[in-house]
């Protein structure tokens, strides 16, 4: 059966109208107060960010504190040093409906991958501290999109009339083992 345009009617909705996801390493350079010896720790605190639309991606915009736990004067005193990072990371959207409105865009994005320290060094000159940290986000725009529905006459399709057999009987479920059902839906 053919639909003729009174079948059909157009929805306006918010929907995902736009994805895309990033992984990067980026290496600061930390100098601390004294001339580091060796590493003993370096770690990430106080991640904070926010999602901005920016052209055909989104620019996630934040900040990071790194602590780098460290020896000098050959061995013989430890202190830590702060520095407080600040980043943007343009991510691209892999995929964009281009007919959604751009005046309802709402944009997201969640840290896959908080920033970490994968790897902490004495630079060659022996003054700073090269750090690599690893990061991931995913991003969704949401926006208001139209949707294209079938509308039925009387209501109802000729489908919705027929009865379905899923071919499940009473009892089939009796030997299943409960432990295995997965209760967080």
């Amino acid at each position: 059966m053919a639909l003729s345009h009174k079948n059909r009617r157009e929805i306006i909705t918010k929907a995902i109208c736009g994805k895309g996801r990033r992984f990067s390493t980026v290496t600061h350079t930390v100098t601390p107060p004294n001339n580091p010896t060796s590493i003993l720790g370096a770690w990430i605190i106080n991640h904070q960010y926010e999602a901005v639309a920016a052209g055909d991606g989104i620019e996630v915009i934040g900040t990071y504190d790194i602590n780098i736990w460290y020896s000098y004067d050959k061995n013989s005193q430890t202190d830590v040093a702060k520095e407080t990072v600040s980043y943007v990371e343009n991510v691209p959207l892999s995929y964009l409906d281009p007919k959604h409105r751009a005046s309802t865009v709402e944009v997201s994005a969640e840290a896959t991958q908080e920033p970490s320290c994968v790897e902490a060094s004495v630079s060659s000159g022996g003054g700073s501290v090269m750090i690599r940290v690893e990061r991931e986000f995913a991003v969704e725009l949401v926006a208001e999109t139209k949707i294209v529905v079938e509308v039925f006459p009387y209501g109802s399709s000729d489908d919705f009339d027929k009865d379905f057999d899923f071919g499940a009987e009473e009892g089939d479920y009796e030997e299943l083992d409960p432990d295995l059902i997965d209760d967080e839906l």
